[in-house]
């Protein structure tokens, strides 16, 4: 009963925090920034020509709801959504996009009538509840100051319009934010139903494991006795991990193998590789020499940038750790370790964004005037530049 009571207070407690109508400052935050993203949408459309990739268009009626509906992977979760898994004989097996997202957008789609409006509410109504609890994740540490600087930095993220877009990102942040918040309030059994529902929207979500494991014993030292977890609360990291065991249990019975996510991605180009190699690859001298390809931009911009953020991340996380944010620091590194350890760069710029510590440590930073400004123009710079090319068929993540 006490444990029931405990699932119980956690959620509600959870709720009670979304349902704050005195957080006005991430509310504000999150209408600011979407309109502006929505506005480089719109204009940069009919401003900016096409790219070679031959583009479609689910609602050429509507040019928000196509652009944030209708792009890359978008189209998968449509399609999961609407028709199911597919696995053999096609060219990219949908079964490498884990169901969380299609699931929650089916009883959507039944009011709305639209699986692409019913996807997007989800994003949307997903990063609003993120960018909230958030905001209380660092308010009740760091105060307010901290914290609207952390909201502010996280939304205006060169690849926060994914967020609003049929993406898993604004889902797995909320997820993510909600499980580490309830674990640092000692609501273990409320953050290990989180921690299941993570593993069961993106495979890197089995990191809340460790990183669960981290708090427990981070908790259980620097805490005084009466406030430390109890030795029942470990079972909460060994939960998690039952999302993405449930998710290979039905792929078993669909398809016969329970690791088709992972040899689908196959398709994509991603293997099993050593980050080191994958960077000694980007390394590698160009013909005509480096000094040829600078000058005439012949450089793979693209996996320059997404080395930048990887790299960048990855520091931020070794400086939590060195500050010994122990949980925080585990996050971050295996948030950007796993996920570059596919043999790609691709795409890691989108995948650093949901390592929400990094921005705690960047709005701790951010009161310095300089930092701050450096911070917003390079970050309003970026998202602006990467909403614009994706609305326009460019591969920006």
């Amino acid at each position: 009963m006490k444990v029931r009571w405990q699932k119980i207070g956690g959620l509600s407690r959870l709720w009670r925090v979304l349902a704050d109508t005195r957080l006005s400052t991430p509310v504000l935050a999150f209408v600011i920034t979407r309109l502006g993203i929505a506005l480089v949408a719109y204009l940069s459309m009919p401003l900016i020509a096409d790219s070679s990739v031959p583009p479609y268009h689910i609602r050429p009626d509507n040019v928000l709801l196509d652009v944030f509906g209708s792009r890359w992977d978008t189209g998968f979760y449509l399609s999961i959504a609407q028709e199911g898994y597919k696995f053999q004989g096609v060219r990219f097996p949908s079964v490498a996009f884990f169901p969380l997202l299609p699931i929650l957008m089916r009883p959507l789609m039944a009011l709305t009538r639209d699986p692409l409006l019913a996807g997007l509410l989800v994003a949307n109504l997903a990063l609003l509840g993120a960018a909230i609890l958030f905001y209380r994740y660092v308010l009740e540490e760091w105060g307010e100051i901290v914290a609207s600087r952390a909201v502010w930095y996280l939304l205006i993220f060169p690849t926060s319009f994914f967020g609003s877009a049929i993406y898993t990102e604004s889902l797995f942040l909320l997820l993510a934010i909600g499980t580490l918040y309830l674990a640092r309030k000692g609501y273990w059994e409320s953050a290990a139903m989180l921690g299941v529902l993570l593993s069961l929207t993106r495979f890197i979500g089995i990191i809340l494991a460790p990183v669960l494991l981290v708090e427990w014993f981070a908790q259980h030292r620097y805490r005084p006795a009466g406030q430390s977890p109890k030795r029942v609360a470990l079972l909460a990291p060994a939960i998690v991990p039952l999302g993405t065991l449930a998710y290979m249990l039905y792929l078993r019975q669909a398809f016969g193998d329970p690791l088709a996510f992972i040899n689908a991605s196959v398709a994509w180009g991603r293997f099993p590789t050593s980050p080191f190699a994958t960077i000694a690859a980007l390394f590698n001298r160009p013909e005509g020499g480096w000094g040829m390809a600078l000058a005439t931009g012949s450089l793979p911009l693209d996996n320059w940038i997404d080395l930048i953020f990887v790299t960048g991340f990855f520091l931020i996380g070794i400086t939590l750790l060195l500050q010994k944010r122990w949980s925080e620091g585990v996050y971050v590194v295996l948030g950007v370790l796993l996920p570059f350890s596919s043999g790609l760069l691709m795409s890691q710029r989108r995948y650093v964004w949901v390592l929400f510590p990094a921005f705690v440590l960047l709005a701790r930073w951010g009161k310095l005037p300089w930092v701050d400004r450096i911070i917003t123009v390079f970050s309003l710079m970026g998202l602006g530049l990467f909403t614009a090319l994706f609305a326009n068929w460019y591969w920006v993540g």
